[in-house]
């Protein structure tokens, strides 16, 4: 069994070397032939059908170049993750609204009105209403983002506004802070249907969990309500794998804040012990055989 493992062609940083590495790794233990290629390396007209390329089996897609993932599906090849359940994931909205429709339960979200980038959010009304409707603090989250990153908690309508201001246009969302879960999360790996592994994540100094911006990790059981949480989710959106990001409500019910189709493995793999590069190439060759 072949397999290309597409990644970005501009993130060169070695912290996604080390998941890389893994990836191949699994591979090899698998005995798949997994070939590491940017979306570069693959640059060729639309048209073409990637005629001059020995098309593989499968493409393992660890990139949000959600154009190329579609183009190699038009071509016959099976992404995993496919181009549309990437595509939900990396845009905090669609997440929202695909998890909304398959009754999985978030925070409640309103979307900022439409605008451009050369025109930005001149007219702020709709922050205020946005406060009236989900509270005060509320969190805003553009919507691409990752690591925390591009997420703020903002206490009156003032605060939104200067920060509209600064995203120049750039889409947002703002939704529910859920005072119950500040600091704390529950990273929920699912792979092929199941829960792989679990970790609690918190924060004492912030409201986000990350563990990029100072949070700390230990291992977790999902509870049942939890795991079901993150399946349903992933059925929702359609996913082979993903990292479930699941907040507790006032008595603990499960909230999914997002879904992470690519997700950083190797805390979990440090965290836990579960190498979810195993993982995901055994669901790969199940799925194939």
């Amino acid at each position: 069994m072949t397999g290309w493992l597409i990644v970005n062609a501009f993130l060169e940083t070695e912290k996604f070397q080390e998941l890389y590495r893994l990836l191949l790794q699994a591979a090899a233990a698998h005995g798949v032939t997994l070939q590491q290629k940017t979306t570069a390396q693959l640059l060729c007209p639309v048209d073409s059908g990637f005629a001059g390329f020995a098309l593989p089996d499968f493409v393992l897609f660890w990139d949000k170049d959600v154009y190329l993932a579609q183009r190699l599906e038009a071509a016959g090849v099976r992404c995993f993750n496919r181009a549309q359940a990437i595509a939900r994931c990396d845009n905090k909205a669609l997440t929202a609204i695909g998890l909304l429709h398959a009754g999985v339960r978030t925070p409640r979200t309103i979307l900022a009105p439409k605008t451009f980038e050369n025109i930005g959010y001149c007219r702020t009304e709709f922050l205020a209403e946005a406060f009236r409707q989900l509270g005060a603090p509320m969190v805003i989250k553009e919507a691409y983002g990752s690591f925390g990153q591009q997420v703020w908690l903002v206490g009156t309508p003032e605060q939104a506004e200067t920060l509209a201001a600064r995203l120049h246009g750039r889409e947002f969302l703002m939704q529910e802070f859920i005072a119950s879960s500040r600091g704390r999360d529950v990273r929920v790996n699912v792979v092929g249907g199941r829960v792989a592994a679990s970790m609690l994540r918190s924060n004492a100094h912030d409201f986000r969990s990350n563990l990029t911006i100072g949070g700390s990790m230990r291992p977790w059981q999902a509870t049942d309500a939890q795991a079901e949480a993150a399946l349903r989710a992933c059925r929702a959106l359609e996913l082979d794998f993903a990292g479930v990001d699941v907040l507790f409500g006032e008595a603990d019910e499960p909230v999914v804040c997002e879904v992470n189709s690519n997700p950083h493995f190797k805390t979990t793999l440090d965290c836990t012990g579960v190498d979810l590069a195993a993982c995901i190439l055994d669901h790969i060759v199940r799925t194939l055989a």
